[in-house]
């Protein structure tokens, strides 16, 4: 597709993280962008604010305001939306270029240098660090970022067009419409099963995108996933390996062995050993690209994190409030180590709304085992996102396989009053449902607290 014939661009699910970052992109080159959503968010205002019309009732009739004709007009959508949404059905039945989410970036990135960052936990981060020390070290980079960087209050970078550093998204298989010069593989457990069916297949989808690699790509893969290419780790034989690793000021401080040389004494201020892992990867993809050392470990400084992936919201001592994204068991694990490094002998109260029926479904018991770690537990309903209640499949049915004595399931509405009447001194909230707009009112009314 000639994407310089395209006058409009029209997203349903526009203000999806991966979306609005799209929307962003063609319209700062010079796209009518317009939209719909399900509901309004701080993403749809931002959007709205910036000049962007976006409608919340799934009606064609809101489409003739746009000014949209079926020659100039790109519509793009994202596998979230049902298959029946109206204005999705108008659009496919008038003749109108249909694409989704990943498929545009695929056609936006073909013709860059794209360095794409796959896994089932970790991408995000990964991907806005490295967009960070590109900007650092001053690469002409696009950077499309699966959530908001806390360095520039956005989910695109935007410093030139010749290279492009995407996140490669499993689900759906969305990842095999990208055809990266560099990409690496960060993890591999098991989710969407919803998709998948099983492990295996989606094992053998993350197989399909290391062969989608252009010719002479580069792949890295953390040490011990079944898949060839260079290699990193902690602490390890890795290709790359962070090593040296100590705890100054709530910070990192570590060097780090690469095929050719040794870097020393880099600072990384992001808490867990997962957000370590994600920074040396970064690191890597950044070296192998050409980016100098000194620029390198300058970026890793001054990273400072991405919304709601370990974000502090108070940081007393006697209080603490962190706020992230964590949706699958071996996310809160690593939560949790990074909690237990951090503040160890400190009480902690995890608020935790699980994300889809089908997930909780399937990894019931490994969510009973990652919460019940936990010195206290709230579990709220189950966040439905795009799917329909399963039979038996309840909050209350997994507040029972959890061994932790101090559990309860609650409401959005009790929150406040139950953390007010912990003694937890570390708190957190976990999730990928709508547990993030809690965020505001948790902090306002513990900030008045002693």
């Amino acid at each position: 597709m000639n994407l310089d014939s395209i006058r409009n661009v029209y997203f349903i699910g526009i203000g999806g993280i991966g979306m609005s970052a799209l929307a962003r992109y063609f319209q700062a080159n010079g796209k009518r962008v317009s939209g719909y959503d399900k509901t309004p968010t701080e993403i749809t205002d931002a959007l709205i604010e910036s000049g962007i019309p976006i409608h919340f009732e799934d009606s064609v009739r809101f489409l003739e305001d746009y000014l949209l004709n079926s020659t100039n007009t790109l519509v793009v959508y994202t596998p979230a939306v049902p298959k029946s949404h109206k204005e999705l059905v108008y659009f496919e039945y008038s003749g109108y270029r249909v694409l989704k989410r990943a498929e545009v970036l695929g056609v936006i990135t073909e013709n860059s240098y794209c360095l794409a960052i796959a896994g089932t936990h970790g991408k995000t981060t990964t991907t806005s660090i490295l967009g960070h020390i590109m900007m650092v070290c001053d690469v002409p980079v696009t950077a499309f970022l699966g959530g908001i960087s806390e360095n520039y209050n956005t989910n695109l970078i935007l410093n030139g067009t010749e290279v492009s550093v995407v996140e490669a998204d499993e689900f759906d298989r969305s990842f095999l419409t990208l055809s990266p010069n560099m990409a690496c593989i960060t993890s591999m457990d098991a989710d969407h099963l919803d998709i998948y069916g099983d492990a295996s297949e989606l094992e053998k989808s993350f197989r399909d995108f290391a062969h989608k690699l252009k010719e002479g790509g580069k792949l890295f893969v953390k040490n011990g996933l079944p898949i060839e290419g260079i290699t990193y780790g902690i602490e390890d034989d890795s290709d790359y390996t962070a090593q040296n690793i100590i705890i100054e000021n709530g910070a990192y401080v570590f060097d780090v062995k690469t095929p050719t040389a040794l870097i020393e004494n880099i600072q990384f201020n992001l808490p867990g050993r997962h957000n370590l892992s994600n920074a040396l990867i970064a690191l890597a993809m950044a070296v192998e690209y050409g980016c100098p050392h000194q620029q390198v470990v300058k970026a890793l400084a001054s990273y400072k994190g991405v919304k709601r992936r370990f974000s502090y919201h108070i940081k007393r001592d006697n209080l603490v409030y962190i706020d992230d994204y964590a949706h699958h068991p071996q996310e809160i694990n690593a939560v949790h180590q990074a909690v237990r490094e951090m503040y160890p002998g400190k009480r902690v109260l995890a608020i935790f709304q699980p994300h889809l029926f089908s997930r909780t479904r399937d990894f019931a018991d490994d969510f009973a085992a990652s919460l019940s770690k936990f010195d206290e537990v709230l579990l709220l309903d189950i966040y439905p996102a795009r799917e329909e209640p399963i039979d038996g499949i309840t909050s209350s049915w997994l507040l029972n396989k959890m061994t932790n004595e101090n559990k309860q399931l609650i409401s959005k509405e009790e929150i406040i009053s139950k953390i007010k009447s912990s003694k937890a001194e570390v708190i957190l909230t976990i999730g990928a449902g709508d547990i993030g707009e809690q965020v505001k009112g948790i902090k306002e009314a513990l900030s008045h607290e002693n």
